[in-house]
């Protein structure tokens, strides 16, 4: 996040931006189908550790579905992005079918990283891929297992 004009700006601390990131996504986002906050370690200091939990789109083969991912966001963030990692079993193009990674090469949006995007615009882009025409159909895993 940077704040001024064009010519003058100011780049937002790491720091500050995990806790408004955390604010944020403490309080709610949208419809409520994506949700994120700090992972239950309570040593890490460094705000690395994250968790985000999607619930599946509508008129998808993901729909009423609950996944559960990981975040780490490294001492890079926000100016890299965070590696993300499903821990709930899923069938999309952009997830490596044996370790849950989101291959950062197939997923466009950590391909092309900004330091303005957020672990919400991760989680929401995530779940439009989802409804996708290409991954709405997926045969999926069974409900309810874990990489």
């Amino acid at each position: 996040m940077t704040i001024g004009g064009a010519s003058s700006s100011v780049v937002v601390p790491r720091n500050f931006r995990l806790l408004e990131e955390l604010e944020r996504g403490e309080k709610g986002i949208g419809d409520g189908t994506v949700s994120y906050g700090m992972d239950d370690d309570g040593d890490d200091i460094f705000m690395r550790s994250w968790t985000g939990t999607i619930i599946g789109p509508l008129n998808s083969v993901h729909e009423g579905r609950i996944y559960q991912l990981k975040l780490f966001c490294d001492k890079d963030y926000p100016d890299k992005p965070p590696t993300v990692r499903f821990h709930s079993r899923i069938n999309m193009p952009c997830v490596n079918p044996d370790t849950g990674l989101v291959e950062s090469k197939k997923f466009h949006m950590l391909a092309n990283w900004q330091r303005e995007y957020t672990m919400e615009n991760i989680l929401t882009q995530l779940k439009k891929e989802m409804a996708a025409p290409h991954s709405r159909k997926l045969v999926q895993p069974p409900e309810g297992t874990f990489f």
